[in-house]
């Protein structure tokens, strides 16, 4: 009789409470699906594509979602399968993992609040390869253009940063019709406009910063950024930990 009991206290004996159990469970489906999700956005963008320019491989939003995607994938089946199974080993690279991306996401604030210049240098290279293959990355022309939008900015220190694109370039020997301009997400809004004007940035690169503030945005995405995060400093904080937490 007690080699019974002994044996039904062994069969229901666990190493994991369970309400922690099913709550890690339910966390890491809901992340694990989430993660199916963003690949399946990133390949269905990157199929899209009737091009890939190598030189953005690396900064491609489409890539950088399925990359996100997969360590999202990998971290939470761990999380999942260990959970419902009780595989300590899983649980252990479940932990490992979480706790690597968290010490990552906390070392690059670190970085970025020490050594600003170098982040801002960073950030400006990238920016620039958005605005050189502006026109052969849809991907990267819809993000450069939300970004001028929302920032109400245009180029990266100033309007002039739009020389680096191809069809942009203001030099005399560029046969581009857009030569001298700007993207139409540099543009003020002109009030009561039905029908957005995508020519209304076309040679303001040959006017001077006063002039062609009637029509555009004239000052560049750092220093808007930079002015953006001093003003909203508790939301940078609160999305922060917001992304750490979890």
């Amino acid at each position: 009789m007690d080699r019974k009991l002994n044996l039904n206290r062994a069969e229901t004996f666990s190493f994991v409470n369970p309400w922690i159990r099913y709550f890690l469970f339910f966390f890491s489906f809901l992340f694990w699906v989430f993660s199916l999700l963003i690949v399946a956005i990133g390949v269905y963008a990157k199929a899209q594509k009737a091009t890939t320019v190598r030189d953005t491989f690396l900064i491609d939003p489409a890539v950088i979602l399925i990359v996100v995607g997969v360590v999202m994938f990998f971290i939470t089946f761990c999380g999942c399968i260990g959970a419902l199974r009780e595989n300590i080993r899983l649980l252990k690279t479940f932990s490992f993992s979480l706790t690597l991306v968290f010490l990552t996401q906390l070392a690059i604030a670190i970085l970025g609040f020490f050594y600003s210049d170098q982040a801002r240098d960073a950030l400006g290279k990238f920016v620039k390869k958005a605005i050189v293959h502006y026109r052969d990355d849809l991907d990267l022309q819809n993000l450069m253009d939300y970004i001028q939008k929302e920032f109400k900015c245009c180029g990266w220190n100033n309007y002039t940063d739009w020389s680096w694109n191809l069809y942009f370039n203001c030099t005399h020997d560029n046969p581009s019709s857009e030569r001298c301009g700007v993207p139409y997400s540099c543009c003020t809004p002109v009030p009561g406009e039905a029908v957005i004007n995508t020519m209304c940035g076309f040679g303001v690169q040959t006017q001077k910063f006063m002039e062609a503030n009637k029509s555009i945005y004239p000052v560049g995405c750092a220093d808007r950024a930079v002015m953006w995060i001093e003003s909203h400093l508790l939301l940078v904080g609160a999305l922060a930990l917001g992304l750490a937490l979890p």
